[in-house]
C-alpha cells in the first residue's frame, strides 16, 4: 500500500484557520512548551552568502496531543524588490507513530498569523486591562496581522502607525480602514473590533492614523508593536510611558536590536523561550554582553504566564515581550490546519 500525504496551500490554510483559533492554539502551545511537554532545540540558522538572507530550520515534537514536524523558514530582504514576500516558509508534518510524511503545509501565512497570535496572548496577559491605544512601528505584513490580532484581545480606540516611508504608512492606514469596514472613507471607523479575546465583536469605533514620527506614534500608547526589519533601535525609552506593554517581533539575530537598550533594562522582560532569547535576540544578548543586566532579567516565558505565573504587578510596570517564534507554534498551527482540512476534504493528496 503506497504512502500518501496531503499538500495544503496558503489558500487552504486560510480557509480553515481564523485568528481566534490561532490565539487559543498558541496559548496552549506556549503553555506546553514551558512545562516541558515539547521537545524542541533552538533553531539552526544558516546565512546564504550575504547578511540579508538566511534560512532557519525549526523542528518540534509535542508529546501531549502528539504532533511532529519542522518548519523551514527563509528571510530574503531582497525579495521585496522582486515583488515577493521577504519571509517564506514550508512546514512538514510527520506521523508521530511511524515518522511517515503526513502533510506538506505552506508556512508563510502560518508564520504571519501565529506570530501576531502569540503577541496577542502576551498582550492579554501583560497589558493593562484598560489598554485602548496601540502604536505600530512598521507597516508590512506583521503590522497588519498584529492589528487584527490585538483587536481581538483589546477594546482599541486609537491606533497610530509609523514607518520610514510616508507612502507605506498611508497605504497601511487606507488598507486597514478598508479591512475593518469603512471602505477607507475616513479616519474614524465604525468597525466592531475587540472583545477581550472571546471571538465576538464589540461595536467599538477605532481611530486610525499615520504618524509623521515614530515618537509621535509611541508617546501615550498603551500597547506598542515593533514589527520592523531594522537592525538598530527604532524607539527610545523616554517615549514609552509607565504602564505600557511593548511587543518586539523584529531583530531576531544576536547582532540586531529593535529596542533602546535603556528600555529593555528598565522594563520587566518576558520571552517566548529563555533558551532562544539568550542566543538569538540581540536585544537580550547585547544587553548582557554590555553588563546592563543578566539572564535573570528575563522574568518569565509567556507559557509560564499562561500556566499561572505572575506577570505585571503594577499599573506603572513597563513590560516587554521579546518574540522570536518557536517551532511548536508552527507545528501546532499546521497540525490544526491539517486536521480541519482533512475534515473538509481540502488540499491535494499525493503519493510518495
Amino acid at each position: 500500500m503506497p504512502l500518501t500525504f496531503r499538500i495544503l496551500t496558503e489558500a487552504d490554510v486560510k480557509a480553515v484557520l481564523t485568528m481566534d483559533d490561532l490565539i487559543d492554539a498558541m496559548a496552549t502551545a506556549l503553555a506546553r512548551f514551558s512545562t516541558g511537554a515539547v521537545v524542541q532545540p533552538v533553531r539552526t540558522v544558516i546565512s546564504v552568502d550575504r547578511d540579508d538572507a538566511f534560512v532557519g530550520f525549526m523542528p518540534a515534537y509535542v508529546r501531549n496531543n502528539p504532533a511532529l514536524g519542522a518548519k523551514i523558514v527563509t528571510v530574503f530582504a531582497s525579495n521585496a524588490a522582486r515583488g515577493l514576500h521577504t519571509h517564506l516558509a514550508s512546514i512538514v508534518l510527520l506521523d508521530p507513530e511511524t515518522g511517515a510524511l503526513r502533510a506538506l503545509v505552506d508556512g508563510r501565512y502560518i508564520t504571519e498569523a501565529r506570530t501576531a497570535a502569540v503577541s496577542a496572548v502576551s498582550s492579554r496577559l501583560l497589558a493593562k486591562k484598560t489598554a485602548s491605544s496601540l502604536a505600530i512601528i512598521g507597516s508590512g505584513v506583521q503590522a497588519r496581522s498584529h492589528l487584527e490580532a490585538l483587536s481581538r484581545v483589546h477594546q482599541l480606540k486609537h491606533v497610530a502607525v509609523w514607518s520610514p516611508q510616508k507612502l507605506h504608512r498611508d497605504r497601511f492606514v487606507a488598507e486597514a480602514e478598508t479591512a475593518i469596514g469603512d471602505g477607507g472613507r475616513g479616519r474614524r471607523s465604525g468597525t466592531e473590533v475587540g472583545d477581550g479575546g472571546r471571538g465576538r465583536r464589540s461595536g467599538t469605533e477605532v481611530a486610525l492614523r499615520a504618524a509623521d514620527h515614530a515618537g509621535e506614534a509611541v508617546v501615550g500608547a498603551d500597547v506598542i508593536v515593533l514589527a520592523t526589519a531594522s537592525p538598530a533601535p527604532v524607539i527610545e525609552s523616554g517615549w514609552v510611558k509607565p504602564g505600557a506593554h511593548v511587543i518586539s517581533v523584529g531583530a531576531c539575530r544576536p547582532n540586531q536590536r529593535e529596542m533602546d537598550p535603556e528600555l529593555v533594562t528598565r522594563a520587566k522582560l518576558f520571552v517566548d523561550s529563555r533558551a532562544a532569547a539568550l542566543v538569538e535576540s540581540g536585544d537580550v544578548v547585547l544587553g548582557i554582553q554590555e553588563g546592563r543586566f543578566g539572564a535573570a532579567h528575563i522574568v518569565a516565558e509567556i507559557g509560564e504566564l499562561v500556566n499561572g505565573a505572575a506577570g505585571r504587578t503594577s499599573d506603572r510596570d513597563v513590560t516587554v515581550f521579546k518574540s522570536l517564534g518557536l517551532a511548536v507554534e508552527d507545528v501546532t498551527a499546521a497540525a490544526l490546519a491539517h486536521e480541519r482540512a482533512v475534515a473538509r476534504h481540502l488540499g491535494t493528496i499525493s503519493a510518495l
